[in-house]
């Protein structure tokens, strides 16, 4: 049998694409294997956990999005945290979880870790900026006040 690596049907050998998925490659069982692509009818064995953290839905999206561009199985799981805990519990959670398979966790902390750094750098430049424009702008006079 030979299976879609994008949404795993399966085919009879002589069929040489899946129908659902344009372009996509058919492979044998163990191909899916390596890819850790699971087969119909076999159970999702795979373990996920949290690879980071995020504040707002933006900069969740922006992890996936990097990790999917690896090829990296990921998900966001929001927290049901809320203002009510820090009243309770003294601590809050943050928003949202990115998960990844358990297999590439190091791999994904690593990418996560880089891309906050990045994040970080643009930011600083991006105030440093907005400071030297407003120096320059409060020693102009305003148009029309001649």
């Amino acid at each position: 049998m030979k299976y879609c690596m994008q949404c795993g049907s399966e085919y009879q050998e002589g069929v040489t694409e899946c129908a659902d998925c344009p372009g996509s490659a058919l492979v044998d069982a163990e191909a899916m294997r390596q890819r850790h692509i699971p087969l119909p009818g076999e159970g999702e064995t795979r373990k996920f956990v949290r690879a980071a953290t995020a504040e707002d839905p933006f900069t969740a999206e922006d992890y996936v999005r990097l990790l999917e561009i690896q090829r990296i199985p990921v998900f966001i799981r929001p927290r049901r945290s809320g203002s009510v805990d820090v009243l309770t519990t003294g601590a809050l959670e943050p928003w949202w979880e990115i998960m990844v398979g358990e297999e590439y966790l190091e791999r994904a902390v690593q990418l996560i870790a880089q891309e906050k750094r990045q994040l970080e750098a643009t930011s600083a430049e991006a105030a440093l900026a907005a400071e030297e424009e407003e120096r320059e702008t409060e020693g102009s006079v305003p148009p029309g006040s001649l």
